[in-house]
């Protein structure tokens, strides 16, 4: 789901931070140089020296401070974005807090990640879907054009049974699954498919599952005008009353109460 959009072209020495960010933030160098200090997972801090056409992830509680060039300070466009796959698909792509940084050799996949970033800027007052759509493109052309430092060491077959069971639960979540009806698409016995399932998600499939069905819900409930029923049903609730409850449960708010506050006339 995207956030928010901008573009800078910094003055000699301009910094940000140190700070903590509640999504992630995406920074792509269009031209000039830079320096970013990230602390990593143990709060160990790196300094990285960046320039045209690399870029930089921060990610969600992360504290880290970025500054341009004294002498050739940088201009980078940005993206803030967040998402019940971004954790896993980042970290497939080789993006950690301790390697946050982006490099690519496929210049047309980062030309293309770089026309999605700057249609994001130049068109915010374009319509949801619109905007929800290029953060989309914008999101494939930058995992897809990224050097993978771990392609040597990440479990493809694992990879393989965590991706199929997504994109079951994208394709039928509207309907009354059940984590063993997930594993058993994926051929593997609930036990284990649990446990690889989490190791690639942070979450169980259950949770998964939940979160995926309210994402969709609070996209309906902003989106559209469906009855808080009629959303319910729609991410696989027959009963409203136990939608309702999962919904508070994941947002802090009932469906009502939600709608009130993210709807704007």
């Amino acid at each position: 789901m995207p956030y928010q959009y901008g573009r800078e072209v910094c003055t000699p020495g301009h910094a940000f931070g140190p700070f903590r960010r509640s999504h992630y933030l995406f920074h792509y160098i269009i031209s000039g140089c830079g320096t970013l200090v990230a602390s990593d997972e143990s709060g160990r801090q790196t300094t990285y020296y960046l320039g045209q056409g690399e870029g930089f992830l921060i990610f969600p509680g992360q504290t880290n401070t970025y500054y341009a060039d004294m002498d050739d300070p940088w201009e980078y466009i940005w993206v803030e974005f967040d998402g019940i796959r971004v954790k896993e698909s980042l970290s497939l792509a080789g993006l950690s807090e301790s390697s946050p940084i982006y490099r690519s050799d496929k210049a047309e996949l980062r030309s293309s990640m770089e026309q999605e970033m700057r249609f994001l800027v130049d068109h915010q007052d374009a319509s949801a879907f619109q905007l929800i759509g290029h953060t989309y493109l914008f999101l494939d052309s930058f995992l897809r054009s990224i050097v993978n430092q771990r392609a040597a060491t990440t479990n493809r077959l694992q990879d393989l049974y965590v991706r199929e069971a997504m994109s079951y639960i994208e394709q039928n979540y509207q309907n009354g699954i059940t984590v063993e009806d997930i594993a058993r698409q994926t051929g593997l016995n609930r036990s284990y498919f649990g446990k690889i399932f989490k190791s690639a998600t942070d979450k169980s499939p259950q949770q998964y599952l939940i979160d995926f069905r309210m994402t969709k819900a609070a996209q309906l409930l902003k989106l559209t005008a469906l009855s808080v029923g009629e959303v319910g049903r729609a991410v696989g609730y027959p009963n409203q009353l136990h939608f309702s409850r999962a919904f508070k449960g994941t947002f802090g708010l009932c469906p009502r109460e939600w709608r009130r506050a993210n709807t704007h006339a």
